[in-house]
């Protein structure tokens, strides 16, 4: 599932349709900006500026910005991504 998913966006991104780009890219920015609601969620906001962020310098200034922000916030807070192993079926 995940590589589909990085697949299609990967494809959204490299459309070769201006329009396309920038029409998926804004309903993701609306869409993120109601994370607080069902379904639609905050994940949509940095994948909504990656893609407008292809056509336009002003959303990869804010991309930019919002990436030295979470690098901040994880310092901060002290985030170390799990140590996930793989579990063995008995």
């Amino acid at each position: 599932m995940k590589l589909y998913i990085t697949e299609k966006f990967h494809y959204l991104k490299t459309h070769p349709k201006k329009g396309v780009r920038i029409t998926a890219g804004i309903l993701l920015v609306i869409g993120g900006i109601f994370g607080a609601l069902p379904v639609l969620g905050f994940w949509m906001l940095p994948l909504g500026l990656i893609l407008l962020s292809v056509d336009f310098p002003w959303a990869k200034r804010i991309l930019a910005t919002l990436k030295q922000w979470w690098h901040r916030l994880k310092a901060v807070v002290g985030y170390r991504a799990p140590n996930i192993e793989p579990t063995q079926k008995d």
